[in-house]
């Protein structure tokens, strides 16, 4: 026991709990900057172009996200805010500074092939 005050009160040392601390991924540690750098780089997509994913039968792969987000940053660093990001014969319209894939369309399925309202075009290898 210990006297706090003029009351007794039961002593309890503060230790360091381990299991407490930063997060750890892949063995590394991350703070909360590294992390939210992280989830600010990571690719988007509407609700719109959930629809159009869908209803276009239009599946991606983690690799072919990966190369849509690889053109992202490329069309960033030339400043571009609406981008058209072509891959497998797939258009892909991406509002750059918000990281968000806006649309996406089948080229055999445009019926005018003509897209508007972009200043960039990207294709993704």
């Amino acid at each position: 026991m210990a006297e706090v005050n003029g009351i007794s009160v039961p002593f309890i040392p503060i230790t360091q709990n381990k299991d407490f601390g930063p997060a750890k991924v892949n063995g590394q540690t991350d703070n909360f900057s590294s992390i939210f750098e992280k989830e600010l780089t990571k690719l988007k997509f509407s609700n719109h172009a959930i629809k159009r994913l869908e209803n276009r039968n239009i599946q991606l792969t983690e690799t072919e996200i990966n190369k849509i987000q690889d053109a992202v940053q490329k069309a960033e660093t030339k400043g571009s805010k609406d981008s058209l990001v072509m891959m497998n014969n797939t258009a892909y319209i991406v509002n750059i500074p918000n990281k968000t894939v806006v649309t996406a369309l089948p080229v055999e399925q445009s019926e005018e092939n003509i897209f508007t309202n972009i200043d960039s075009v990207v294709f993704a290898h």
